[in-house]
């Protein structure tokens, strides 16, 4: 009698145990459930590899991009969807590359929008013959060698970087269709004096040395800059 108490008794643990790991997995499946849903529709995280937006962000600035309104997507996959909201002037956006021998997304500021006709001389941006008052930039605005007035196409912006002697943006590759743009910079949640090497795509092994040394040396953590909104 004893014997079979205690068989009933293993047999509830076991049952028991079984429902217990059924729910962790549950639970655990709706986890990367939200994951993906976030991921995919509201923000993500990005991290500065260059200097061309400099001094409003530096190398290894990261940041969390808003994709709310701009673009829906399926995480770790190039299909994406782009949604309402369209980018406004001096706003920055980060987009998809629209040439070949780029991987990464990109992160630039809007300086022309559809329809309007963009110049640039005398070290100034000129919209629809007005000269565009800014702020942010470091050095002179230069053409190098774009052919102007250029008339920007429908559905299609107009970037430059802030670093104008330093940015590959569509004085050279021309406009960024609007299908590309896939969110705006919010918030800057932490930014690391590193190797720009370790923020290149693909250079994990550099990436975690320069993580690990912020941890050692908390000196390298620009502090300043932690939690600035755009």
């Amino acid at each position: 009698m004893k014997s079979v108490k205690q068989q009933d008794k293993k047999t509830d643990e076991k049952l028991s145990r079984s429902k217990l790991i059924r729910r962790e997995l549950i639970a655990w499946i709706w986890v990367v459930l939200i994951f993906l849903l976030i991921n995919g529709t509201l923000g993500q995280a990005r991290v500065i590899p260059s200097g061309s937006m400099e001094n409003t962000l530096l190398i290894g600035d990261h940041l969390i991009m808003s994709r709310i309104g701009y673009d829906a997507g399926v995480p770790f996959t190039r299909w994406h969807l782009p949604l309402w909201r369209n980018p406004k002037r001096q706003q920055m956006v980060i987009f998809t590359p629209i040439v070949a021998e780029e991987t990464s997304d990109i992160i630039k500021r809007v300086i022309g929008l559809p329809g309007e006709t963009l110049d640039i001389h005398d070290g100034a941006v000129w919209i629809n013959g007005q000269e565009l008052p800014e702020t942010y930039t470091t050095g002179p605005s230069e053409k190098y060698g774009m052919h102007t007035p250029y008339k920007i196409p429908d559905n299609c912006y107009f970037v430059m970087g802030d670093n104008r002697g330093n940015s590959y943006d569509s004085r050279f590759t021309g406009c960024v269709p609007r299908n590309h743009i896939i969110g705006t910079p919010v918030m800057i949640y932490l930014s690391l004096e590193a190797s720009p090497d370790a923020w290149e795509s693909g250079q994990l092994r550099e990436r975690f040395f320069a993580y690990a040394n912020a941890l050692l040396h908390p000196g390298t953590v620009r502090w300043r800059r932690l939690f600035r909104t755009f």
